[in-house]
């Protein structure tokens, strides 16, 4: 009779630990992507064919020279003229240099934004000298910062008309303000555009997406 006892005791004992150890969970499997095989010759062709806005965003670098010859010239023209100039001149005349400055910065940003965005990568991340906004730019981020340009530069240019108004008429300056606005309204848009796609599709728009490689097109 001792025997038994201590045989149930024994079977209850193994029970219990069988009861208590959590089962052993099976290694999760994350699936990895297959690797793509070589894009055929339609397609291939087609995706190459965004090789040919290289020429347009060279011609936009020769005007980007041409704007900086148009500064020199007019900053030559102040430093000769500073003694005959009144200030609504010269004033005139810084604006028109920083309309110039900004015309530059947009062209950089439709350069080095959209060949980044529509050509190919630069392959600058970590460069020191890196823009701050190219890391994160797309085609609805580059359409923002391209409006906030146009903004600015139209903003310069009401500001050169308001200091001197007895130059325009009451329907130019109508219409400077009423395509300001326009300007505003569209960037408005545009931001909120971008704001509900961003909102919409956020793994579209995340980071890794951005770094993946295109070597494998290209």
């Amino acid at each position: 009779m001792f025997a038994a006892a201590v045989i149930l005791v024994r079977h209850y004992q193994s029970r219990s630990d069988t009861h208590s150890t959590p089962p052993m969970s099976a290694p999760k499997h994350t699936p990895t992507p297959a690797p793509s095989g070589p894009m055929k010759a339609l397609p291939r062709f087609i995706f190459m064919s965004r090789w040919l806005q290289v020429p347009l965003y060279l011609g936009l670098i020769v005007a980007q020279g041409v704007y900086v010859v148009l500064f020199l010239k007019e900053v030559w023209h102040l430093v000769t003229h500073a003694m005959t100039l009144d200030e609504t001149n010269i004033m005139l005349v810084v604006l028109g240099l920083i309309d110039v400055v900004m015309i530059s910065n947009l062209l950089i940003m439709v350069i080095v934004g959209g060949y980044e965005t529509f050509v190919s990568r630069l392959g600058v991340e970590g460069h020191p000298d890196e823009p701050e906004w190219l890391d994160h730019v797309n085609a609805g981020v580059l359409k923002v910062k391209l409006s906030m340009a146009l903004i600015s530069i139209s903003s310069i240019h009401l500001l050169k008309t308001f200091i001197n108004p007895d130059q325009h008429t009451f329907h130019t300056v109508l219409w400077q303000v009423i395509i300001h606005v326009a300007f505003l309204l569209s960037a408005l848009i545009m931001a909120y555009v971008d704001k509900l796609t961003t909102h919409t599709h956020p793994r579209h728009f995340h980071s890794e997406t951005l770094d993946a490689p295109r070597s494998a097109l290209d």
